[in-house]
């Protein structure tokens, strides 16, 4: 009896033993188990915080990457009107100067015409005595030449 009560103890000892190791195993599988689910999800937490960082970076590179685009555009434009102002400005100038030379041009119409006329009034002036200092001449010949027909007449009177 002894021996069997031994012989009991000790397979009791060694069950007991074996569901002791077991549920130790069993304790160390499922800590085991939650410390994987947990690194699982501390993996997934990373993951996740890496793709929103990602995200922000992509949203931020976006954001510069258009501001940088809408910039280039804005002095693009600012350079586009500048040009188009230089240009209109050259225009006016150039309408200006073209208005000033017409102008200068019906002045100087205007003085040659004054100029030919003066001219053309001294001219006549001028055409108007010598005609006036022919007809005196001739008019003195012919007082002269009647003078001396009268005295040619009188000396044959005589």
């Amino acid at each position: 009896r002894r021996d069997s009560f031994a012989f009991r103890n000790a397979e009791g000892r060694r069950i007991r033993d074996l569901e002791g190791q077991m549920k130790a195993d069993n304790l160390h599988s499922e800590a085991e188990s939650y410390e994987l689910k947990w690194a699982g999800e501390r993996d997934a937490d990373q993951y996740k915080k890496e793709m929103a960082q990602e995200r922000r970076d992509s949203f931020a590179f976006r954001n510069a990457e258009g501001r940088r685009i809408r910039d280039l555009e804005g002095q693009m434009k600012e350079e586009d009107q500048h040009d188009a102002h230089e240009s209109y400005e050259l225009k006016w100038a150039g309408e200006r100067d073209a208005d000033q030379y017409k102008r200068d041009m019906a002045q100087e119409r205007r003085d040659s015409l004054s100029f030919r006329n003066a001219e053309g009034n001294r001219i006549r002036d001028l055409e108007g005595q010598m005609k006036a200092d022919d007809q005196h001449n001739q008019h003195e010949s012919y007082e002269l030449k009647w003078a001396g027909e009268r005295d040619a007449n009188d000396y044959k009177k005589e």
